[in-house]
């Protein structure tokens, strides 16, 4: 069986060098070298979301697997797959509790800034699934207040408990995204927040998780500049990797990562780990890898002295855990290079980031701490010892 697998899914080698009871030949290309030439004997592909995988790249190719190692997969062609009879799988929910760990801490960030004043917030979700769904959960043990529009979920399961999103732009303080992108249909997401809608938002914040064009980013600056309190969050940009210099360089942008929420070491094995899982089911075989094997063990215990003040406390493990702030500042500093440049500093960003364990991993004790701190770690996920 011949597999071509891109060169950075996680211990790819590892993972997909050996298959039970077949005679695999693996060979790992950087994303710019999977072509239709390269695909010439493949049976297998595997990627990440840099290569577009459609009629253009595997018309004429013997492939007949094909998977994505990311939650997403807007970037395959399914209706074309399915009507070729190529199989298609992704990762989807591998890395959720990497997002999850990322939007906490933006939110505890934005708090330790002024920018917010936790937990008298309304969040407004955009897309109740994997994610959002379960960001709202965590809400709600923080008593954070939240607005959640799904219109798919809401059809089929009734709309008590989703809202119009007409009711989140009128009355939610943040407006989160989570959707998968759609272009066109009826829930379309592709510029869901355009500048119309951006007129209407009520509220001072906007963050984006998800798709990178759910986001009308050059209609966001004008949003910003309507009112110095605005704010946003972005770890998903239209145009990746070259993403506006404008924005990246925006004083309202309070927050800005390479599209890096879901890359906790973890979460990258997860991702390598159900693409495995899939192309096994495919091929009606035992799974047999072991992923945990190669994983690093546990970090060491993390020591925070508490305060007073619930949300400082949970601020400071957070930061112990994942300093969001190293990942802006180096994205930012891809606004001091030429503006050519800047879409290969945020792939090398991306490409090289250091690692980040996620934080059921790392066993926090907090020194002196009053039972509301040690409830609420708990509730969004700290390993509390």
């Amino acid at each position: 069986m011949n597999i071509v697998a891109d060169a950075h899914i996680w211990e790819v080698e590892e993972a997909f060098s050996t298959l039970p009871g077949f005679d695999v030949s693996l060979n790992v290309l950087e994303a710019a070298g999977i072509t239709r030439k390269a695909l010439q004997d493949a049976d297998v592909l595997i990627t990440r979301s840099s290569t577009q995988v459609n009629e253009d790249l595997l018309a004429g190719t013997p492939v007949r697997f094909a998977a994505t190692a990311t939650i997403g997969d807007d970037h395959y062609d399914k209706k074309w797959l399915r009507e070729n009879g190529i199989n298609f799988a992704n990762a989807a929910g591998s890395s959720t509790g990497s997002v999850i760990e990322y939007m906490l801490t933006a939110l505890l960030e934005l708090h330790a800034r002024g920018l917010i004043a936790l937990p008298d917030i309304t969040l407004g979700i955009i897309g109740a699934g994997r994610i959002g769904g379960r960001l709202a959960d965590i809400c709600d043990k923080l008593g954070i207040r939240t607005l959640l529009n799904d219109p798919p979920r809401a059809r089929s399961e009734g709309e008590s408990g989703f809202a119009e999103l007409g009711e989140l732009l009128s009355g939610a303080d943040i407006l989160s995204l989570h959707t998968p992108l759609k272009r066109n249909g009826e829930d379309q997401t592709y510029h869901l927040l355009n500048a119309e809608r951006l007129s209407r938002f009520q509220g001072r914040g906007i963050i984006n998780t998800s798709r990178g064009t759910c986001l009308d980013n050059a209609a966001l600056p004008n949003w910003l500049d309507g009112d110095k309190r605005r704010f946003a969050v972005l770890d998903c940009w239209e145009n990746e990797p070259a993403i506006s210099s404008t924005l990246l360089a925006h004083p309202g942008l309070a927050i800005a990562t390479p599209h890096i929420a879901g890359h906790s070491l973890d979460g990258k094995a997860a991702n390598t780990l159900f693409v495995r899982q899939a192309l096994c089911r495919w091929l009606n075989v035992a799974e047999e890898w072991r992923m945990e094997e190669l994983l690093p063990e546990a970090s060491q215990l993390i020591n925070i002295p508490c305060t007073g003040d619930v949300w400082r406390n949970l601020h400071a493990a957070a930061t112990m855990m994942y300093n969001i702030g190293n990942d802006d500042a180096a994205l930012r500093s891809a606004d001091l290079v030429p503006e050519q440049d800047i879409g290969r500093k945020f792939a090398s960003f991306r490409r090289h980031y250091p690692m980040r364990r996620s934080w059921n991993q790392i066993p926090v004790h907090f020194l002196r701490p009053d039972p509301s701190t040690q409830q609420l770690a708990r509730a969004i996920g700290i390993k509390v010892v």
